[in-house]
């Protein structure tokens, strides 16, 4: 029983039936590996081990692993450039990396930032500051998974709104597609056009809130009805606003039915007072509920679709330059969507 004791001191997890924290140690030293594998499994830590940077990748790969312990100096691929590596990709961007090496100038270290490291142990190390660092990033990580996975509700109930409803089948995804091609096409950089492809997906999950009865009404909607459909973009934004990621997207959810001549809801905002990443969205919006088939009509061919949009841009509904530049983008064949292009749905 003593042993049994042993083996599992100090690791609540086991306790708790949690997921042992998935650790990959690269070093081409088979003694600094396993000395760090007897360290970290003493502590409850699942030991992955990989002996060059391409073994890391691969490693990485197969295990989705939690944390990295990496070596510098590996033969192949070194250390600086299997962190840049897994920093540049999406799925391993958030991993944490902690560098050990026997490097310690300023000139490495200043490498390492570069290359994306979270942190850097010195050789020999010192295990209680090793364990303390592991730790630390531990907790971090966690709270990355668990931020992650709150967003990924939120983008899940959004597509599921969209999926359950016949009329609106994949508009928030077409939305969220055309919408960042559009914010591509008059240059905006790709960190926006990510944003606004988020804010699309999101745009309508305001809707949860509004009665189904009323969404799909056929004919025209009474005064109280149109009152309840507007409401949906400030339930929106109130559903996105407690979590830290959604803070850009807040603007666009909540101005996407705003108009540039100001007859727009919630706000009544005009002109470029009305954020862009919104501007660009109504247009889309309205492009993709005019060519699909509504409660209320039947489909509009997408050359009919602009010609309407025009005519209201007349009016002073949209903003002429960006819908100018959404009729050059649907002429160029830009705006067409083909199977594959939304199909992993959640953005990254």
């Amino acid at each position: 029983m003593e042993s049994v004791a042993h083996k599992y001191k100090g690791d609540d997890r086991a306790h708790a039936g949690v997921p042992a924290t998935k650790i990959l140690v690269v070093d081409d030293n088979l003694q600094n590996v396993e000395l760090l594998e007897g360290l970290l499994a003493s502590r409850g830590y699942e030991v992955i081990k990989a002996f060059n940077g391409r073994e890391a990748l691969k490693k990485v790969e197969e295990v989705a692993p939690d944390i990295i312990l990496l070596d510098v100096l590996m033969p192949h691929i070194d250390g600086y450039e299997v962190c840049r590596r897994l920093k540049a990709r999406d799925e391993t961007k958030l991993v944490p990396v902690i560098m050990i090496t026997a490097l310690n100038s300023v000139e490495d270290k200043v490498r390492g930032i570069e290359a994306g490291a979270d942190d850097f142990i010195t050789k020999p190390f010192q295990k209680p500051e090793l364990l303390a660092r592991v730790k630390s990033f531990e907790r971090m990580k966690g709270l990355l998974d668990e931020l992650e996975n709150a967003q990924n509700v939120l983008f899940s109930l959004a597509l599921a709104l969209d999926y359950n409803d016949p009329y609106t089948h994949g508009h928030s995804q077409r939305v969220a597609e055309l919408s960042k091609r559009l914010a591509a096409h008059i240059g905006l950089p790709p960190h926006e056009q990510e944003i606004i492809k988020k804010a699309g997906i999101l745009h309508d999950i305001g809707k949860i809130a509004t009665d189904k009865g009323v969404l799909h009404k056929p004919g025209a909607l009474d005064g109280l009805e149109y009152r309840h459909v507007r409401d949906h973009p400030v339930v929106g934004e109130k559903i996105c606003r407690p979590l830290k990621f959604a803070k850009p997207l807040l603007p666009i959810i909540r101005g996407h039915h705003e108009k540039y001549n100001g007859t727009g809801y919630p706000d009544g905002l005009a002109g470029k007072d009305i954020p862009l990443g919104a501007r660009i969205m109504a247009i889309v919006d309205v492009y993709d509920a005019l060519t699909s088939v509504r409660p209320y009509r039947s489909d509009i061919p997408p050359e009919v679709a602009i010609e309407v949009m025009k005519a209201e841009a007349v009016k002073g509904y949209w903003d002429m330059e960006l819908l100018d530049a959404f009729t050059e983008l649907l002429k160029s064949g830009g705006c067409e969507i083909k199977e594959g292009d939304m199909e992993e749905g959640i953005p990254d």
